[in-house]
């Protein structure tokens, strides 16, 4: 039997023996079950239609209409840091996404020729920098805890994106210099400002679609979420004007196969991720594998390990936008520490397993432990201080 058949063999029998011994009649793993199917089900429910595949939709035109030498212009290795650095975080920050609608964007600036560093500043600033997130956290956990998870999540985003260029830095270079070889000039039939407003369209539609409630009801939050879908249709209109107006019928094909591209290498493993998120963690209040309570016991305190294992739940577990401030409020009031529960709030929007397994697959193994090794370790050290202080 050759090395191929051995694999197939072994995996045939792990999948028998897994089948075999399968506790069906354990409760808790009926309840990883059952939040496993149900965590699917919410999240193709809330996050696909208006989250992904509008995201998935501007990555592939990112990768078709936005030339190669504006992303290295804006985003390369070579870029002065203050300009690459400076826009990744702000534009990251202003989608206010959660940490899986981000990662079509953060491929399509990647693949296109982003440096590692401003790529991952994006990647982390989407949905950590979430202006309405850290609002709600200062409404509801309070003003230290708002001002500090905002300080740490936009010094973090910098941080960590400067550390991952710093760590890969020569193979960014080949990586660079690599690109430029490649470069050529690309000729488009439109005007810079039309690209401009297609662009515009379709990111008003991902913000506005997606708009949270607030906690209060009254004021310009308020309003702007009883009026979302108005203000919605309006880019939708707008973007459908100037896709007719404006592209031809070959760019528009060629639009829809690169976001097809991307479909296929995101969705199937974010939902994996979700499916094993769900078995072993499951939602809000509701008991998985693991149960809420061995969590709270050892996340209370501010002890590194409370912290470091708060960090870690926040990584692998799946937070879709704004749900982890009343996670964290129902944590707190169980007996969970300050820091940990900054440590969480760091680490938690900003990753997940579902994110995790797509960042492998553009950026490999080995970069994404690091990039997760970074996020795990800098939220370890905020909660820390930030435990001691208060």
């Amino acid at each position: 039997m050759n090395k191929d058949e051995s694999k197939k063999l072994a995996v045939m029998i792990v999948v028998f023996l897994a089948a075999y011994f399968m506790p069906l009649e354990w409760s808790r793993f009926q309840n990883g079950l059952n939040e496993s199917l149900a965590m699917t089900r919410d999240y193709a429910r809330e996050h696909v239609l208006l989250c992904l595949v509008p995201a998935l939709f501007i990555a592939g035109a990112i990768s078709v209409f936005v030339s190669q030498a504006s992303v290295l212009k804006y985003f390369g290795s070579q870029a002065r840091k203050v300009v690459a650095y400076g826009v990744a975080s702000v534009s990251g920050s202003i989608l206010a996404v959660c940490s899986c609608t981000v990662l079509p964007l953060f491929s399509g600036i990647y693949i296109r020729g982003a440096g590692l560093g401003p790529a991952t500043t994006f990647l982390y600033s989407g949905p950590a920098i979430n202006v309405l997130a850290i609002i709600l956290t200062a409404r509801v956990l309070g003003l230290k805890m708002g001002l500090a998870r905002a300080f740490g999540a936009i010094f973090f985003a910098i941080a960590i994106g400067l550390l991952m260029q710093f760590t890969f830095r020569k193979e960014e270079k080949n990586r660079h210099n690599g690109g430029m070889a490649a470069l050529t000039a690309l000729e488009t039939p439109r005007p810079l400002w039309k690209d401009g407003v297609y662009f515009f369209a379709m990111v008003g539609l991902l913000v506005f679609m997606n708009w949270g409630r607030p906690v209060e009801t009254s004021g310009v939050w308020a309003v702007i979420f009883q009026a979302k879908w108005a203000i919605s249709s309006l880019f939708g209109v707008l973007l459908a004007f100037s896709l007719f107006a404006w592209f031809r019928k070959d760019e528009l094909a060629e639009w829809v196969s690169a976001t097809w591209d991307f479909a296929k290498q995101i969705i199937p493993l974010l939902l994996l991720g979700v499916i094993i998120a769900g078995f072993l963690l499951g939602r809000p209040g509701k008991p998985a594998l693991i149960p809420d309570e061995w969590i709270i016991q050892v996340v209370g305190g501010n002890s590194i390990g409370a912290n470091l294992f708060a960090a870690l739940v926040g990584a692998f577990m799946y937070f879709a936008t704004l749900t982890e401030v009343p996670i964290l409020q129902g944590l707190m009031g169980a007996g969970m520490g300050n820091g940990p529960a900054l440590a969480l709030l760091l680490a938690g929007p900003a990753l997940s397993l579902p994110s995790m397994l797509v960042i492998n697959s553009v950026l490999g193994v080995k970069k994404t432990i690091v990039y997760v090794t970074y996020v795990v370790v800098f939220s370890t050290l905020a909660g820390l201080l930030y435990g001691a202080l208060t």
